[in-house]
């Protein structure tokens, strides 16, 4: 059984969400609610409708049913995004990181960073060209926050370095830093470990608990890596064919037998015979493929 949390510490409140696409349904009545404070994964196979839940999460995507209350950051008001749009939702406090990355590849990663920190800035380009000396104000401190930043996700010294020659785990930390620049109250990561080795995930692992429990941020995960996901995460919501199977702990989680056999691909009584045959079988020994829902 769900236990439901006080509202005031309710980040997201999902509820009865259906996503449609013509005749495809990609979210079924979906309800889920997001702790403040917490690290939440979501996962599932290949097709199960993670990405459409974030693309609903933030504004990219209107589900047809269903409600969606944010309260991003503490001592916030409750607030519906159904139907609001992107930019809108990450000035209510929401940060996101894609599956492929988005960064600007001809700029440095600085530049980069300074994106994300710049959109919580009042200057526009005309204070710019008059050198408004709030303006300048904001410069110098776009400038020491990006370092910091920088600094943050183990960059400091790839300052100057363009975005696009950078390794490929230091790009996702470079896109968790320039996410972070928004100052947000909550930050969806979709896959981070993608693409990464085995010392780039227990870097990102150590950095993502870090973010939660040093910076005040909650974070929402989708990973395919059960091992940094179970290292990770307080609680673990499964999605499959668009709907949730389970909600729990890493240790409930991973020897779930729905939530193997939707990973094996059978039946829940054949996984629960195969975890008789098998009894160390568990959901983190079983590696997926690559989501592309």
């Amino acid at each position: 059984m769900t236990v439901t949390a006080p509202t005031s510490e309710v980040v997201f409140d999902v509820r009865n969400v259906t996503l449609r696409f013509g005749g495809v349904t990609s979210l079924n009545d979906v309800s889920l609610q997001m702790r403040r404070g917490e690290i939440l994964a979501v996962i599932g196979p290949n097709g199960a409708g993670k990405t459409s839940l974030f693309n609903s999460l933030t504004g990219v995507y209107t589900p047809q049913e269903g409600s969606i209350m944010l309260a991003a950051r503490r001592g916030d008001s409750p607030t519906s995004v159904v139907g609001m749009k992107t930019h809108r939702v990450n000035q209510l406090g929401v940060a996101r990181t894609f599956q492929n990355i988005r960064l600007f590849p001809a700029l440095t990663a600085l530049e980069n960073v300074k994106v994300g920190v710049e959109t919580r800035q009042r200057s526009g380009p005309i204070a710019a060209m008059l050198g408004m000396p709030w303006q300048r104000r904001e410069e110098r401190e776009s400038n020491s926050r990006a370092y910091e930043l920088m600094k943050r996700v183990g960059l400091s010294g790839r300052a100057n370095d363009i975005a696009s020659s950078l390794a490929y785990g230091e790009q996702r930390r470079l896109e968790i830093a320039r996410a972070l620049g928004t100052n947000p109250g909550v930050i969806l990561l979709d896959e981070p470990a993608a693409g990464t080795n085995p010392v780039e995930k227990r870097e990102l692992a150590s950095l993502i608990k870090s973010i939660n429990a040093e910076d005040d941020v909650s974070v929402l995960l989708i990973e395919h890596d059960m091992k940094l996901v179970m290292s990770v995460a307080d609680r673990i919501v499964v999605l499959n064919f668009g709907e949730k199977i389970a909600e729990g702990t890493p240790e409930q989680i991973q020897r779930d037998p729905v939530v193997i056999a939707a990973y094996l691909g059978t039946s829940a009584e054949q996984a629960e015979s195969q975890a008789d045959a098998q009894p160390e079988l568990r959901l983190i020994d079983i590696e997926p493929e690559g989501e592309q829902s």
